[in-house]
């Protein structure tokens, strides 16, 4: 396996603080109700303009002005009330030691993801960093990867995609790629297991021994 495709958001870093915030923040000034913390935790994940749109009970004008109001937050203070995981850096590195050629492939605007990975010092491991436009474009993880595919010309094949969640999976098989779903982040084992993940792994270090 040449090319290997990383989630951001609950695989390589822990976003949690941030985005809950952001949420709480912007449903605040809306006046709507907040969720608790382990229906916040499930956002962690989805694009956050679908997020908002059943949140607000399916109101396209709420849920616009709730992800402006979120932007507001996360695009000054948000994006940084974040962690890297354990053994990403080394991780990282050793497939690059290998001669893996390493992107990002994330629902999260790639303004965004370009900053958080600047800022953790993850950025010159990757080849290059993929995500949503902030107008929506390419946030379901099936448009991304296609995207990415075609404007890399790489053979499905030879990419797997690395993810916590079941749409980085379901993504994935949309696209024929393989897809390796990780367990410490935001999705579970079972979650894995129907989305159709071909490998299902507890620690960073496992994934070098899959395709070796």
């Amino acid at each position: 396996m040449k090319n290997y495709f990383f989630d951001l958001d609950g695989t390589l870093t822990e976003p949690e603080e941030g985005i809950t915030k952001c949420f709480i923040y912007a449903l605040e000034k809306l006046k709507a109700p907040i969720p608790t913390q382990e229906e916040l935790r499930n956002l962690i994940g989805p694009p956050i303009q679908d997020s908002f749109f059943v949140l607000m009970n399916g109101n396209a004008e709420l849920a616009a002005q709730g992800l402006a109001l979120y932007r507001e937050r996360f695009s000054k203070i948000g994006l940084f009330e974040n962690y890297v995981y354990p053994d990403i850096p080394k991780l990282l590195g050793d497939l690059k030691t290998l001669g893996k050629n390493l992107y990002v492939a994330t629902s999260k605007p790639h303004v965004y993801a370009i900053q958080i990975l600047e800022h953790f010092q993850l950025a010159h491991y990757f080849v290059k960093i993929y995500g949503s436009e902030l107008n929506g474009i390419n946030a379901n993880k099936k448009d991304l990867l296609a995207f990415l595919l075609k404007s890399e010309s790489l053979e499905a094949q030879n990419c797997v995609m690395i993810g916590d969640r079941n749409f980085d999976i379901l993504g994935a098989k949309a696209n024929d790629i393989r897809s390796i779903g990780i367990l410490w982040g935001h999705g579970s084992r079972e979650e894995h297991i129907q989305a159709g993940a071909n490998h299902i792994v507890t620690t960073p270090s496992e994934i070098l021994n899959i395709f070796q």
